[in-house]
């Protein structure tokens, strides 16, 4: 049989349980033909590249990214990010920024909450240091921002306002007042990217092309695209210029994207768009068939919702949905043959997803088909740890975050519970799906490298050895050391693993004959690479359906 491409010679990790090592395929239509060893290779003619023992895997899928919100910052004014601590002191660097720069229509910041010092930031203070110009401090983990009255009053909020989630997504407010505070995404994806909607297709498309290229650089062939909330036109206009690239051959990334909403109240024009969207934007590598909901928040900002309260506040965060409500939106997502992907941070969040779909499974019996994940899952409460696979829900970490000085996290979790935090050792022993991602939400960073979250994930730890901005490096091990993974957990992970979370493992994630022929070939063995430093990889070739495109 002729044949496209004919490899040998190689050590070709699979990622095939009943197969796992092979050390030669062929390729032929954009599909392995074959996979196995030489001996297999007398029945195909063609030129034969022999890779000299080098390393070969199937591309990567990274199962829980931002593609919207990059394109939109993009375009933006660059944010600054803010190192110095206490309000004071951050009001005069911001001061002293402007002061060098006048004549901006907005200005943007990054800022950590904590490097406020228990203090807060009102936008009668940003109306003081910037009156004549618009002002957004971004809070580092872009679940929330502050901002001064010019931004409050040309988006329409005032002190009447309603807070779009309760308990959730609000505007703070001091004494019925709004301070201009705005907390979680969905009361604030409009402001971060405001005039986005004004963007040329030209423009989205060369933010979507550098995504593009990055995406290649470092092998990935297939991400699941998790949305923003809040504003889904801007979503659509970049679904939109997806599908183009790819109708016009430009786009060797496989897109699997969502619908999100942020409330029970949502669900129903939710549901609606979501079907449009699957019927409208459906490429050979672009799908939508996914509900994403945001269910909490984050812990920095204690919206994050959990079992057992925070230390340091008697408040308890709320989900965007009770169990019984989730449960009912479950059963017609299954009925119209859609999938559900959830952002759980806090122990709370995932129960509830637990709960809903246990209330869904009891429901449809052997007619619950669809997929649910819950993202993240940064605390879990020790009751629900086995649950997952039980009921076949998939866990997906976001592995790059598994460092950093627990100390931190323990002023608001307690000792206990920060000790025991991202425990997806435990998850993958028990026999649950796991599944990895970067969740990373601007271009060009160093957080998308899917070989940093490998890296991270073995060891727990970010040290100058690693790939990663200095401000993320840690001085201790994550505890517990019990939860770092093997290489293999975290190629499976980002291989097969995903490849099942986006319902495709019949055609992508691993390299076995009749499968789409997106793998990786890199100058050394990864299986035996050292975990310190393991962040500087990158394939040398790789390739999507057969083609080479780096």
């Amino acid at each position: 049989m002729k044949a496209d491409k004919i490899i040998k010679n190689a050590k070709i990790y699979t990622a095939d349980k009943d197969n796992p090592r092979a050390s030669a395929l062929v390729v032929k239509d954009g599909k392995f033909a074959y996979v196995g060893d030489e001996d297999g290779l007398s029945a195909y003619e063609g030129e034969v590249t022999d890779l000299g023992g080098r390393f070969v895997m199937p591309g990567i899928f990274d199962s829980h990214v931002h593609v919207t919100l990059p394109v939109g910052f993009a375009y933006a004014e660059e944010s600054e990010r803010i190192a110095c601590e206490g309000k004071q002191e951050v009001l005069d660097f911001m001061a002293d920024y402007i002061g060098q720069r006048p004549g901006q229509k907005c200005y943007r910041f990054i800022l950590e909450k904590k490097n406020l010092l228990g203090e807060t930031l009102t936008k009668e203070d940003l109306d003081a240091i910037c009156p004549d110009a618009e002002i957004q401090i971004q809070e580092a983990e872009f679940h929330s921002v502050w901002v001064n009255s010019r931004v409050m009053n040309r988006h329409g909020i005032t002190d009447e306002s309603p807070d779009p989630v309760p308990g959730l997504s609000v505007y703070e407010r001091k004494d019925g007042k709004v301070t201009g505070y705005i907390i979680e995404g969905s009361a604030e994806s409009r402001i971060i990217l405001d005039g986005s909607m004004d963007l040329s297709d030209e423009q989205i498309d060369a933010a979507l092309l550098s995504w593009v290229d990055f995406s290649v650089s470092h092998g990935v062939s297939a991400v699941f695209d998790a949305g923003i909330p809040g504003y889904p036109e801007f979503h659509e206009r970049v679904l939109q210029r997806l599908c183009a690239l790819d109708k016009q051959g430009k786009l060797p990334v496989y897109v699997d994207s969502c619908y999100v909403i942020a409330a029970n109240w949502q669900a129903e024009e939710g549901l609606k768009e979501l079907k449009r969207f699957r019927e409208e934007y459906n490429t050979e590598h672009v799908r939508v068939h996914t509900m994403k909901i945001f269910m909490d928040g984050t812990q920095k900002i204690h919206t994050a919702a959990m079992v057992t309260p925070y230390v340091d506040t008697p408040e308890m965060a709320a989900t965007a949905f009770n169990k019984e409500d989730l449960g009912a939106l479950m059963i017609r997502l299954n009925e119209e043959g859609l999938d559900l992907h959830m952002h759980t941070v806090g122990s709370a969040a995932s129960r509830v997803a637990l709960d809903a779909t246990e209330i869904a499974q009891k429901e449809l019996g052997d007619k619950f088909t669809m997929k649910v994940t819950c993202a993240h899952l940064e605390v879990q409460d020790d009751a629900d740890m086995d649950r997952f696979a039980r009921l076949g829900v998939i866990a997906n970490y976001t592995p790059w975050w598994h460092s950093g000085d627990y100390r931190i996290w323990a002023t608001w979790l307690g000792e206990q519970r920060a000790r025991k935090m991202f425990r997806c050792k435990t998850m993958w022993d028990s026999g649950a799906l796991v599944t990895w991602s970067s969740d990373n939400v601007v271009f060009n960073f160093p957080c998308w490298n899917p070989y940093l979250g490998m890296e991270v994930g073995m060891t727990r730890h970010i040290t100058e050895k690693t790939n990663a901005p200095e401000f993320t490096r840690s001085e201790t091990i994550l505890p517990s050391e019990n939860e770092k993974m093997g290489i293999e957990e975290m190629l499976l992970g980002y291989t097969i693993n995903g490849a099942k979370q986006l319902g495709i493992e019949d055609r992508k994630g691993s390299v076995i004959a009749g499968k789409d022929a997106d793998f990786l070939v890199f100058d050394h063995d990864l299986l035996t690479a050292e975990h310190e430093g393991f962040s500087y990889n990158k394939p040398s070739e790789v390739y999507f359906c057969g083609k080479k495109v780096n």
